[in-house]
This record gives structure tokens, C-alpha cells and sequence, in this order.
């Protein structure tokens, strides 16, 4: 009873709502989940300090590749943060995310 926990960021609101639409449309997550965070990182040999939306989407394991290939075409950013870990899930809310994509 595995789920995929994939993490991501968007340079703004707008963009992380559009990127979790999309992904609830298309069935490749059964929820998203978005919150404002600030970062501080090092690109292009500058170091930066900005606010972004982390995006936590919840999926099955057997959606990595194509959540993966999803977020290459449609992040915002020419590197997109993709992080995930496989996690046990509770049988309820494991159910409902094998009926619901």
C-alpha cells in the first residue's frame, strides 16, 4: 500500500495553481497541495533569495515517470525541482487514491 509523495516549486501562486489543475485533470495525482515558502539558492553563480510555492502532489509509484516527464513540460522553471520518496499509506486513504486515479 505505497504512494508517491513528489515535491516541486512554482516562482508563483498563479503558476502552482495552474500546475495542480493540470495534474487533477490529467489523473496523475489524487491531491495537490501548495504552500508559500522562500528560498535561498545558488543560480547561474548568483545567489538568490525569493518566494515560491512548494507543491506536494500525492500519486502511485507507478505515475514517477510520467509525473516527471509532466513537470519537464510544464514548469515554469529550466530546472524544476523534483524530489519524491515512495511512502505506506493508511488502507482508507490508499483505497481512495486507487479509485480516484
Amino acid at each position: 500500500m505505497e504512494v508517491l509523495i513528489l515535491i516541486t516549486t512554482e516562482s508563483s501562486k498563479r503558476n502552482a495553481w495552474r500546475l495542480a489543475r493540470l495534474l487533477i485533470k490529467n489523473k496523475l495525482a489524487v491531491c495537490v497541495s501548495m504552500k508559500q515558502i522562500f528560498s535561498i539558492y545558488e543560480w547561474d553563480d548568483d545567489i538568490e533569495e525569493t518566494k515560491e510555492f512548494e507543491i506536494t502532489i500525492k500519486s502511485k509509484p507507478e505515475f514517477k515517470d510520467d509525473l516527471i516527464d509532466f513537470l519537464h513540460k510544464n514548469s515554469t522553471y529550466d530546472t524544476p525541482q523534483i524530489i519524491y520518496k515512495k511512502y505506506h499509506a493508511e488502507m482508507k486513504y490508499y483505497d481512495w487514491l486507487n479509485k480516484t486515479i
